[in-house]
């Protein structure tokens, strides 16, 4: 709690200080159509997509307390801003979905941050697919329709074992260049086209670990995306181990500005900050 308060703190600073710096700014009122179908059939955004999955982790000791880790997630895109109206309004007509990979380095009873990794959105026309056997565990079926590069940075707080704190926030930054959104999803409040530009990124999730991950998110996940060959992929029982776990994660997922060049690092900062916030005045509501 110490920690989260500290970095609400700092998050307060690097925004004013990044405000004078031409940070990146959050958009607000943008558009998406999950069916790529251009601006005219599209959803307005009031600021963030909602995300819920799973992620398998593997952690790596370094000695000296601290460690390395390997992170493969799947997650699905139901709806934006909590508004229950799903994607696409005959939810059963498709899915959007992404899968996350991602590697950095932490210290145990200390926090963790992202060193690289990518997040690719899919749009899939058959519904229902998520949490399938279908693909990788139906998250990457369908069009690929956007491309985000893991930035340095982000990350979260872990307990001594390396696992996330009950409900802790992980935030992750990144970003697409010019080319890496499709056409005819992304769009800004005026209609132009965001695959024209380069934007960022920010996501936060609260993440909470799976004692008893199911046999399909085990197979799917761990074996077929992250390449495990542990128990669970080897005709033994799979258990979570301090080196191997499952975290489920629902959080936003949200589109940026693209910062100045000497700004970015405070932007970082402060998306966290405004993650943290966020979840605290979701827990008043």
């Amino acid at each position: 709690m110490k920690f989260l308060k500290k970095l609400a703190c700092a998050a307060a600073v690097a925004m004013s200080v990044a405000g004078g710096a031409n940070a990146a700014t959050v958009l607000n009122d943008w558009h998406f159509n999950p069916t790529g179908g251009g601006f005219a059939g599209s959803q307005q955004i009031n600021e963030y997509l909602d995300v819920n999955g799973n992620a398998f982790i593997q952690i790596t000791p370094n000695g000296g307390g601290s460690f390395s880790f390997n992170e493969h997630a799947v997650f699905n895109i139901g709806q934006a801003d909590s508004n229950g109206q799903f994607f696409p309004i005959n939810y059963a007509g498709g899915n959007i979905t992404a899968i996350f990979e991602a590697t950095g380095s932490g210290n145990f009873s200390g926090n963790f941050t992202f060193s690289s990794g990518t997040i690719r959105m899919f749009q899939n026309p058959v519904g229902g697919q998520y949490a399938s056997t279908n693909g990788i565990y139906g998250a990457d079926l369908g069009n690929e329709i956007a491309v985000f590069n893991v930035m340095a940075g982000g990350g979260g707080t872990v307990d001594a074992s390396g696992s996330p704190v009950n409900n802790g926030q992980v935030t992750v930054l990144a970003r697409a260049q010019q080319g890496s959104l499709d056409a005819g999803y992304f769009f800004r409040e005026n209609g132009d086209d965001l695959s024209m530009e380069s934007i960022m990124a920010f996501a936060f999730t609260n993440a909470n670990t799976i004692a008893e991950p199911t046999a399909t998110l085990v197979s799917e996940v761990a074996c077929q995306f992250a390449g495990f060959g542990g128990d669970g992929c080897n005709g033994n029982a799979y258990a979570n181990t301090p080196t191997n776990f499952f975290v489920g994660n629902n959080g936003q997922f949200k589109l940026a500005e693209v910062p100045e060049p000497g700004s970015l690092a405070l932007f970082g900062i402060a998306m966290l900050g405004a993650g943290v916030v966020s979840r605290k005045r979701a827990k008043k509501a």
